[in-house]
């Protein structure tokens, strides 16, 4: 493995952070300030990747444009609606009511900006299948700040665990860091071996 110091990481979520301990990668963290408007008829798949790639260039540009910079954004797609950050409790029961019973997909993309100029992306998409949630649960759980800073308004590795039934594809991808998939890109970029 390389320099641990050689990755940056343009996020502030802790939970990233974490995951890329797990492939013995020390960051230093660096967040992206972008626009996260969805694009009038973006879809889901261009959206995510477009995100992961301006947080990646922004973290670049932020840190001197001399070391590497990973990038990443997860969404939560039901039908064909992006479902982001709720910005109310409102908005976090409405979206929490409207994928209980049902199975969504996540998309969660990773982009890597090298200071030679290539940029690395790759995206993963997860099918996550919630069992029937009460509307008091949902009520109580959003009544926290857990919901309030996740796609879809809900943590994999929170609360609503208790309601997935299944999950078909990857559970760090759900978290917000595709493991398998991240570590193959960090591969490619010899900062990892």
């Amino acid at each position: 493995m390389s320099d641990s110091r050689t990755l940056i990481l343009a996020s502030a979520s802790p939970r990233r952070h974490e995951l890329l301990k797990q492939l013995g990668i020390e960051s230093s963290i660096a967040p992206a300030d972008i626009d996260e408007t969805i694009a009038s008829g973006e879809n889901a798949k261009d959206y995510v990747t477009r995100m992961a790639r301006e947080k990646s260039l922004a973290g670049f540009e932020k840190a001197g444009k001399t070391r590497a910079t990973m990038g990443s954004d997860t969404i939560v797609v039901l039908g064909d609606e992006i479902l982001g950050k709720p910005v109310s409790r409102a908005e976090a029961r409405s979206m929490l009511a409207r994928l209980s019973g049902n199975t969504h997909e996540v998309f969660s993309a990773v982009a890597v900006k090298l200071p030679g100029g290539e940029m690395l992306e790759t995206l993963n998409i997860t099918a996550v299948t919630f069992g029937e949630i009460s509307a008091e649960w949902i009520e109580q759980y959003c009544q926290s700040d857990e919901p309030m800073d996740k796609a879809g308004s809900y943590a994999v590795q929170g609360g609503t665990a208790q309601f997935i039934r299944s999950i078909v594809g990857s559970y760090s991808g759900v978290m917000g860091l595709p493991l398998f998939e991240t570590a193959a890109l960090l591969r490619q970029a010899r900062i990892l071996i």
